[in-house]
């Protein structure tokens, strides 16, 4: 992935994709590894839909990574949320967690190829933001991060919203 998305010929396939399907399944495929650690994923309900525009697999692998990495930074017996949200011509998913959350002097430097902030824990190359926000903007989209730190992180999948 990394060697593809750096490539300057590298895109992605546009179709209409329902951001409430993928979240529900980004959040199915980490419910073992989430309970493992007592952590509970909150999905977006089975009758929601939120269509936008991207790439199916790709938009399901950044929801993935974000879900992941909240499952791995979150507490023992927390929840994080997988929320779906329309803002004017935006579709948004939102993947909250009740960990650390992110200093807001490491709100840009977190996307940065190989960058972990000073974590020693095993797994994790420090790549799967990078890919992730660089497949985001391949697609048109974004990604960024808020919360108040001490209280989790709120990470946010901007993409275009289908007309």
């Amino acid at each position: 992935d990394l060697q593809a998305i750096d490539r300057p010929d590298f895109g992605v396939i546009i179709e209409d994709v329902d951001l409430a399907d993928l979240g529900r399944r980004a959040g199915g495929l980490l419910t073992v590894k989430a309970l493992d650690r007592q952590i509970k994923i909150h999905c977006p309900d089975v009758d929601q839909i939120l269509m936008a525009r991207g790439e199916f697999r790709r938009v399901l692998q950044i929801l993935v990574n974000l879900v992941g990495n909240a499952v791995r930074y979150s507490p023992e017996g927390s929840q994080v949320r997988i929320v779906v949200e329309r803002e004017h011509r935006q579709a948004r998913v939102l993947v909250i967690d009740q960990g650390a959350g992110v200093a807001l002097e490491d709100r840009e430097k977190i996307f940065d190829k190989f960058e972990r902030l000073g974590r020693d824990d095993p797994g994790g190359s420090g790549l799967g933001l990078y890919i992730s926000r660089k497949l985001a903007r391949a697609m048109g989209g974004d990604i960024s991060v808020g919360g108040t730190p001490g209280e989790g992180a709120r990470f946010i999948l901007t993409l275009p919203v289908l007309d």
